[in-house]
């Protein structure tokens, strides 16, 4: 497990949502201090809408794409397209991995069948997310 990755799952540990704890493992390539990042980001965990939708561990790591990709350029969003492309890789890369983004199916709520815990989810959302990062 890699760095950004152990602090994640340290974060998760320590009480965050799966959405903070990816975020805030990030904060410095984001430009952003950690309270901030915890405060944006609280909202996204527990699978948006209490486990019916997207995995709030994507959901952090997709925000630390936004802050790192985008030029910020309001009059010209011109790097919203590469974005998306990122962070479509990043959603590829975790349901090739776990089978499904939905918070609900990772968990088993419907099957009884889990296909990833939490402490899981967030560490393969920022390892794929360090990656992505690191080869972008």
């Amino acid at each position: 497990m890699g760095k950004k990755a152990e602090k994640a799952v340290e974060n998760y540990r320590n009480g965050y949502t799966c959405s903070q704890a990816v975020a805030c493992a990030f904060c410095e390539e984001a430009g952003i201090d950690e309270k901030t990042m915890f405060r944006l980001t609280e909202a996204q965990g527990v699978g948006l809408g209490g486990m019916q939708g997207h995995c709030g561990a994507l959901s952090g790591a997709a925000a630390i794409l936004g802050a790192v990709n985008s030029t910020a350029e309001l009059e010209k969003t011109n790097s919203k397209g590469q974005t998306i492309q990122l962070s479509r890789k990043l959603t590829d890369r975790f349901r090739e991995k776990n089978g499904s983004v939905i918070c609900k199916e990772l968990k088993g709520m419907e099957t009884g069948e889990m296909l990833r815990s939490c402490p899981g989810c967030v560490e393969d959302a920022a390892e794929i997310l360090e990656d992505i990062l690191e080869n972008r």
